[in-house]
């Protein structure tokens, strides 16, 4: 009988891993290859790289915005409900944007409607959804997977949106990402469900009441390790956004041609399946902070030599699979570090604050990547910025304490 159970187990939860990652590979695929359209559509509107890069930071912003209330929604009413609502949002969101020739304009779409259905859709619902579904010796690995699913989106959707663009033009080509979205619906029956029952487990095991939603977050944010890893994924944030936003610039800047721009996106997300895969293996037997800590100083390290090393084809996208490595592996030892110290219970929220603080950063990268372009010619001071910054996380990983932290009672 127990034999005969664990292929259907097996079957069971690699179904829940290929529903988790396809939906990211769509929503992050999407958004990540947005920056490929920016000089498209500065040419189209005249607003400016300035104006234009205003309407993906705050995307960046607001994407780290929802996840906070969609993982606490989710852990309560249910995550398929929240990821149709996301997948509905990104579509028509990424649809109107070609339509859009005002900054406001741009913000609404891009900013409000794309972006707000991505979180809703996002890390924080996927990743919580895919610890309560698998069981506890694969989460490590389950988390690698989901994530190691919106790299593989990156690296097929920037291919797909240069031919697109080839052959459509980037206004249709923009909007038929925005269709492609829809393919993830049939993810929502597999990741059905919520917390409720583990909350009432967990309560049955201890006799104490599971924590409310104000209750987990006080706790979490009284906590110094959750502020230290909550602050080093603000730099995360601040490398993912600006990358993603203005690596073709970065590559216009060096004089290159444009195909190497979506060449190096591609080469982020496929070298960043290596990296989660082996981020997830890795979890469970190193300490995920020195994972960490491992991870930003290899960044900080990287944007260096690049600066050093001249600007040819084959050293953009060296450099872009180095970063690729490291590019989003950030989120299995994050995300192992938050079940550990809080549980499973109100994961998708607690992670959710921690990605809020990651798409600070985003906003941060996003915006200053065009502001400090459009004011001196040049990315260089972005980069020396993400140089101190990548040190400064590396270092503030180092102080946490991986030990779980007693469940508090609720009053009577």
């Amino acid at each position: 009988m127990n034999e005969s159970a664990t292929p259907k187990n097996n079957l069971a939860t690699w179904l829940v891993l290929l529903a988790a990652g396809g939906a990211f590979a769509l929503t992050m695929g999407v958004r990540q290859t947005m920056g490929l359209f920016l000089s498209a559509l500065n040419t189209s509107t005249a607003l400016g790289v300035g104006s234009i890069s205003l309407a993906f930071a705050f995307g960046q912003l607001w994407w780290g915005l929802t996840q906070p209330f969609a993982g606490a929604v989710a852990d309560r009413i249910g995550t398929g409900r929240v990821i149709s609502i996301g997948l509905l949002l990104v579509a028509v969101g990424t649809f109107i944007t070609p339509l859009m020739t005002t900054t406001a304009g741009l913000i609404f779409a891009i900013g409000v409607l794309a972006a707000g259905g991505a979180g809703m859709a996002g890390p924080s619902v996927l990743m919580a959804a895919s610890t309560r579904l698998v069981a506890p010796e694969k989460r490590g690995l389950a988390t690698g997977i989901v994530n190691a699913g919106g790299s593989f989106g990156q690296f097929a959707m920037a291919p797909i949106a240069i031919g697109l663009t080839a052959s459509l033009g980037w206004a249709s080509a923009m909007q038929w990402l925005g269709v492609l979205v829809l393919l993830a619906l049939p993810a929502v029956w597999v990741l059905r469900g919520n917390s409720n029952a583990l909350n009432a487990q967990a309560a049955a095991a201890s006799g104490v009441k599971p924590l409310s939603a104000r209750q987990a977050i006080g706790q979490a944010l009284a906590t110094p390790s959750y502020r230290y890893l909550s602050l080093g994924f603000l730099v995360c944030g601040f490398h993912v956004a600006f990358l993603a936003t203005h690596l073709p610039g970065v590559v216009a800047a060096c004089g290159l041609p444009p195909a190497i721009g979506g060449w190096a996106l591609a080469m982020i997300g496929l070298f960043n399946i290596v990296g989660s895969l082996a981020m997830g293996w890795a979890v469970g037997r190193w300490r995920m902070k020195s994972l960490l800590a491992l991870l930003y100083a290899t960044r900080g390290l990287a944007v260096l030599v690049f600066l050093l090393a001249p600007k040819t084809p084959a050293v953009m996208l060296v450099f872009a699979a180095v970063m690729g490595v490291t590019f989003l592996s950030t989120v299995p030892p994050t995300v192992g570090l938050v079940a550990k110290m809080f549980g499973t219970a109100n994961m998708a929220m607690l992670f959710g604050v921690v990605m809020l603080a990651h798409q600070v950063g985003g906003f941060l990268g996003a915006y200053l990547g065009g502001y400090v372009f459009q004011a001196t010619g040049s990315y260089d001071w972005v980069w020396y910025i993400d140089i101190v910054l990548a040190a400064g996380a590396a270092l503030v990983n180092l102080p946490i304490r991986e030990a779980r932290r007693p469940a508090a009672a609720s009053a009577a």
